[in-house]
């Protein structure tokens, strides 16, 4: 025990507390002549018990926690805070069942915010910063998986939320934002207000310009008053537009960084237009922060079954030795949306779909798709896989693009507009809603095997799948069977990301019956149907990835210079040659210009088949 001379008056408890035991309770008399501490002394006989001991004997009667509690509120009133103490005051107020503790008969009023001061666990602090905090994106995804993390018990003890952005808010109101949004979808414990009101006490608000350093010095100082002088480890997610990454990267960096731990940065897309673009944000965010620092975020690599498919691949026997262009024929990246712009036409028109979906969701799947089996699942090793595919990859042809763009249309007594009807898209704009194209790799691999894109919005459905067409069967005993239409004959699989995440595999088989009819099946794993609990939302996946240090996920900056270089000539070339997208109406299947590129490289899109 040590006590400290000309200090506020604090006690350092260092021998009381030993893993799960309390040796003793100890309190302090204050000397009313000096202000400091006279004596200590237990509060009783109590030594040694084990903490789980304890709680049975308060439920049992054998200790009176209201004795406890009255000692607790003189201790506290001394503005004495020790090791022990706060484990009994825990300890009693969890099993009296009353707020904190009551005194002269009356209820103490509980504090409406979490600082780390009021908890004793071990380990460092985590501060989350989510710059951007009043936009849809972090009212819709961040906060809310930031509270699923934290209802699964996934985040640690100490942690604390910060919002931060240009809009002047109070913690309550920032509080009353996002709990529209917050909800306890993963299951349905009873404690689910319980555990929003703990998740929300720790949540606030500093409001502030995006380029300056003085408010960012004053978030720091909040965030070190709510820190508690422990060490701390910050994360900071970047939910802004991305003109404005490098103003907050410089001022969070050189004033709100840890000084005692580790600070880490989200960015998300778009990552820069083009190679010239992205190779200059990626220089000045490296002015800042070291590489490790740095997590881009795609949150498609955070889906369930993206996740899933090196697991599908490494782990199975029979899937493993066909992955490659002795037994697939081809391999399809399908993503489509059901919606249009709906008025954030003025974002999308400065980058469009082969910018928005293709050159990340897209090629980041395709390349965990068809990477060589990695040395580990360390992050780097994977990622070292993964550039190899994007670095094989042969240049992207004009003529193996289409592009299009979505029309007014009316169906069932309802119109639908055109991308240009939007009033935030420029009038006669050309930007793409709609891209489809064929990819080759240049590896032993897969040379020869199509790699086929397809993205669009304002679709006849929504969906997110990976489809793997395989060859046809060498002298087929039964293609007589199957009439001329030897894609029928064709095994296929199917991972479907979204919606109604499923694994399916079709195959040929025989009718039951005296005749020889086949039919195609599907050996199908239906996720829900399969697994009682709700997947989680990929932005929980990758925000406690990056909490963990865990970058397997995330794009490395060498990945992304590979896909812009992918990318970058193409499309120069169609803006330059201002090529005019197809037209295709709202809520159908796309242009047919998809489906000639398809069947050039004699393929037929798998998304159409009539049992799909």
């Amino acid at each position: 025990m040590e006590i400290l001379e000309n200090q506020p008056p604090v006690i350092r408890i260092d021998d009381c507390l030993s893993a799960a035991f309390i040796d003793s309770v100890l309190i302090a008399e204050r000397d009313s002549r000096n202000g400091k501490y006279a004596s200590v002394s237990p509060i009783n006989s109590v030594d040694c018990l084990e903490a789980d001991q304890l709680m049975q004997d308060i439920h049992s009667g054998f200790i009176d926690p209201e004795g406890i509690r009255q000692e607790l509120i003189h201790i506290k009133s001394l503005n004495f805070y020790g090791v022990v103490v706060d484990c009994w005051w825990c300890i009693v107020e969890g099993l009296a069942g009353s707020s904190l503790a009551k005194e002269d008969g009356q209820p103490q009023q509980v504090e409406d915010s979490f600082s780390f001061s009021d908890s004793e666990s071990a380990g460092p602090n985590l501060s989350i910063t989510v710059v951007g905090a009043s936009g849809d994106l972090a009212k819709k995804k961040i906060f809310p998986a930031l509270f699923a993390l934290f209802y699964e018990d996934w985040l640690p003890e100490n942690f604390i939320v910060f919002g931060y952005a240009r809009t002047k808010m109070t913690d309550e109101e920032l509080r009353n934002m996002i709990s529209q949004t917050l909800t306890c979808r993963i299951d349905k414990r009873a404690n689910c207000a319980d555990k929003m009101d703990q998740f929300l006490k720790r949540c606030f608000y500093h409001s502030g310009l995006y380029d300056s350093e003085d408010n960012f010095l004053d978030l720091d100082s909040e965030l070190k008053e709510r820190e508690g002088g422990r060490p701390s480890n910050r994360l900071f997610y970047l939910s802004i537009p991305p003109n404005i990454f490098v103003d907050v990267v410089r001022c969070a960096s050189l004033k709100a960084s840890s000084k005692n731990g580790w600070t880490r940065v989200i960015v998300e897309k778009p990552f820069g237009r083009d190679s010239e673009s992205s190779s200059e944000l990626t220089r000045s965010l490296k002015q800042y922060l070291a590489e490790d620092q740095i997590f881009r975020i795609d949150h498609y690599l955070g889906k369930e079954l993206v996740e899933n498919l090196s697991v599908l691949r490494f782990s199975n026997l029979v899937f493993e030795p066909l992955w490659s262009r002795n037994y697939i024929r081809n391999v399809q990246l399908i993503f489509s949306e059901d919606f249009g712009t709906e008025g954030r036409g003025g974002y999308f028109d400065n980058y469009g779909i082969i910018r928005d979906i293709m050159q990340n969701h897209l090629v980041q799947i395709l390349a965990l798709f068809a990477m060589e089996p990695p040395v580990s699942l360390d992050a780097e090793d994977i990622r070292n896989e993964k550039v190899k595919v994007l670095r094989s990859m042969k240049p992207i042809l004009l003529e193996d693009v289409v592009v299009g763009q979505y029309k007014g249309h009316s169906k069932g007594g309802k119109s639908y507009p055109a991308y240009i009807d939007d009033s935030t898209v420029p009038k006669g704009s050309l930007t793409p809603t709609f891209a489809a194209a064929a990819l080759f790799i240049g590896n032993a691999r897969w040379d020869g095997v199509p790699f086929l894109m397809k993205a669009g919005k304002a679709l006849h459905t929504k969906r997110a799948e990976i489809r793997v067409q395989f060859r046809h069967v060498p002298g087929n005993l039964y293609k007589r069977n199957f009439g001329t239409d030897l894609d029928k004959a064709t095994n296929e699989l199917v991972l479907r990301v979204q919606p109604d995440e499923a694994i399916y595999l079709k195959i040929n088989n025989k009718v039951p019956g005296l005749g020889m009819r086949l039919d195609r099946s599907d050996l199908n794993l239906l996720y829900r149907s399969r697994y009682s609990r709700e997947i989680p939302d990929a932005y929980e996946r990758l925000l406690l990835d990056a909490i963990e240090g865990e970058r397997r996920l995330f794009i490395r900056s060498d990945e992304l210079d590979a896909a812009w270089a992918l990318f970058t000539p193409l499309l120069k070339e169609i803006e330059n040659k201002k090529i005019a997208p197809e037209l295709y109406p709202y809520g159908s299947r796309g242009p047919v210009g998809a489906h000639y590129l398809a069947a050039r490289h004699n393929v037929r899109w798998g998304d159409l088949g009539g049992d799909d």
